[in-house]
C-alpha cells in the first residue's frame, strides 16, 4: 500500500497536470474563435468557383486542352496530407494518418507519393515505405494559415503535375470543420479538375445542380489560364483553414477531458489518502490502548 508522502506528491503532480491542461484548453478556445471564423468564411468561395469552373469546362468542349484540365491515367497519384505539427488533440491526426493508409490500401497496385503538411503525418510516413516527396512544417503550429502559405503549397502541386506527365491524379486529405467535438476526414481530388456533367433532361434527380451557360469575351485558354490555378489555390488554402479549425476544436476537446479526468482522479487519491490517514490514526490509538491495558 502506498505510504501518504507518496500519495501526497502524486496528487500535486496531477494538479500541476490539471492546471497546464486548463491552460491549453484557453488557448484552444481563443485560437479556435479566429479559426473558425475563417474557415466558414471561406466556403462559399470555394464551393462557388468550384461550381463555375467545373460548369464552364464542361462548356469548353472535348477538343479544349489545359494542363491542369486534361484527363491522364490511372497510375500514379499524389496525397496531399494535411495533419498537425502538434499532438493533444485527441484523435485528430490519427483519423487523419488511417485515411491516408486505407487511401493507399484501396489503391494497392498503384503509385502514392505523399506531400505533407504537418510534421505528424512526415513523422508516420517517414519510417514507412512510402515515399515522401516534399514536406510543409511548422505551419498550423501558431494556430493561423496565411495566404501566402497556402498559395506555396498549391503551387508546387500545380508545378509537380504539369512537369511531370507520368503524375495522373493529386488529391488532398485533411479534416473539414463541422463543430468544436466533430470534424470529419474528407478526401478530394483537386487535379486534374474536373468537367461537370449535366444532367440529361427530366432525369435531374432531386438537389441536382443547373450549371449556367456562361458568355465570356476571353478565348477559354486565356480564361482557364487565369481561374484554374486560383481554383486550386482556393481549394487548398480552404483546406488548411479547415484544418486548423479542426486542430483547435479536436484539442480544445482533449484538454477538457484531460482536466475532468484528472479532477476525478484528485479526488480518487484525496479519498484513499483519508482512508490510509484515517487507518493510521485507528492504529496508532489501538497501539496507545493497548499499552495502557498492560500496565
Amino acid at each position: 500500500m502506498a505510504n501518504l508522502l507518496d500519495i501526497r506528491r502524486r496528487i500535486k503532480s496531477v494538479k500541476n497536470t490539471q492546471q497546464i491542461t486548463k491552460a491549453m484548453k484557453m488557448v484552444s478556445a481563443a485560437k479556435l474563435k479566429r479559426a473558425q471564423e475563417r474557415a466558414v468564411a471561406a466556403r462559399p468561395f470555394a464551393t462557388k468557383m468550384t461550381e463555375v469552373l467545373t460548369g464552364l469546362a464542361s462548356h469548353a468542349g472535348e477538343d479544349f486542352s489545359h494542363p491542369l484540365l486534361d484527363a491522364r491515367g490511372d497510375q500514379r497519384y499524389l496525397l496531399v496530407l494535411v495533419t498537425a505539427d502538434k499532438g493533444l488533440a485527441g484523435a485528430f491526426n490519427a483519423n487523419l494518418i488511417k485515411a491516408a493508409q486505407s487511401f493507399i490500401r484501396e489503391h494497392e497496385g498503384k503509385t502514392v507519393e505523399v506531400l505533407a503538411v504537418g510534421r505528424k503525418g512526415r513523422d508516420f510516413f517517414r519510417r514507412r515505405p512510402v515515399e515522401i516527396v516534399g514536406e510543409y512544417v511548422g505551419l498550423t503550429g501558431k494556430g493561423r494559415i496565411e495566404h501566402g502559405e497556402a498559395l506555396e503549397i498549391a503551387r508546387e502541386v500545380m508545378r509537380r503535375f504539369t512537369e511531370d506527365e507520368g503524375l495522373d491524379k493529386v488529391f488532398i486529405l485533411f479534416n473539414e470543420f463541422r463543430s468544436v467535438i466533430s470534424q470529419r476526414v474528407v478526401v478530394e481530388q483537386i487535379l486534374p479538375v474536373s468537367r461537370a456533367e449535366e444532367e440529361a433532361e427530366g432525369e435531374a434527380g432531386p438537389g441536382a445542380r443547373d450549371f449556367v451557360d456562361y458568355i465570356y469575351e476571353q478565348p477559354p485558354a486565356e480564361l482557364f489560364s487565369r481561374l484554374l490555378p486560383s481554383l486550386i489555390e482556393t481549394q487548398v488554402y480552404r483546406a488548411l483553414l479547415e484544418s486548423v479549425a479542426s486542430e483547435q476544436g479536436a484539442r480544445m476537446t482533449a484538454m477538457d477531458s484531460a482536466s475532468k479526468n484528472a479532477g476525478e482522479l484528485i479526488q480518487s487519491l484525496t479519498l484513499n489518502m483519508n482512508r490510509i490517514r484515517q487507518a493510521s490514526i485507528t492504529r496508532e490509538i489501538i497501539e496507545i490502548v493497548s499499552g495502557a491495558a498492560a500496565l
